[in-house]
């Protein structure tokens, strides 16, 4: 008679952690197309997608054991550009005789409808547009991107309609 071991569970291999580099090539052509149309400008938009990653990848090591590593990464990318709009906001205010903080994206010519129609946009309402309608977040979510309450989201995204349909209706005026 043998006497059998006791079975012992041998737990399943972990998977392979995720790397960064795995991680940027998953996100960053989305997340540099929603930049590109929250700022009508491809350059601002590599700008900010390159700091996004820059701030995620120092942190690789928290961000990776989170459960929403590209929440954080479109958090971190409302983060800069809301501060860059504030920046230059603050720096029109101080040239002499004023200025227009959007001087940089009005200068930016539109390769499409859509660029042309969010052109005209208020930062704020282009942000809150281009994270409901087009990629698809709820008023919550974008909302906790853009530290602002679902409310405000869905009136900003609610202006930014009312503004492109007066702007593109052939009789209105």
């Amino acid at each position: 008679m043998s006497q059998s071991a006791p079975l012992v569970a041998v737990p399943d291999p972990a998977p392979p952690a995720r790397t960064f580099e795995d991680f940027f090539e998953a996100e960053h052509v989305r997340l540099f197309r929603a930049l590109a149309l929250m700022t009508a400008s491809a350059h601002e938009a590599e700008e900010l997608m390159q700091d996004a990653f820059l701030k995620v990848w120092e942190r690789w090591d928290r961000v990776a054991a989170m459960e929403d590593p590209t929440g954080y990464l479109y958090r971190t990318a409302m983060n800069r550009f809301r501060n860059r709009y504030r920046r230059l906001r603050l720096e029109a205010l101080r040239r002499p005789g004023g200025g227009d903080a959007t001087d940089g994206f009005a200068r930016v010519e539109a390769r499409d409808q859509v660029a042309r129609a969010l052109r005209g946009l208020a930062p704020r309402q282009r942000a809150a547009l281009v994270l409901t309608d087009m990629l698809g977040f709820e008023s919550a979510e974008a909302g906790e991107l853009l530290h602002v309450a679902p409310g405000t989201v869905r009136a900003l995204a609610h202006q930014a309609r009312e503004s492109i349909r007066r702007r593109t209706e052939p009789d209105h005026e």
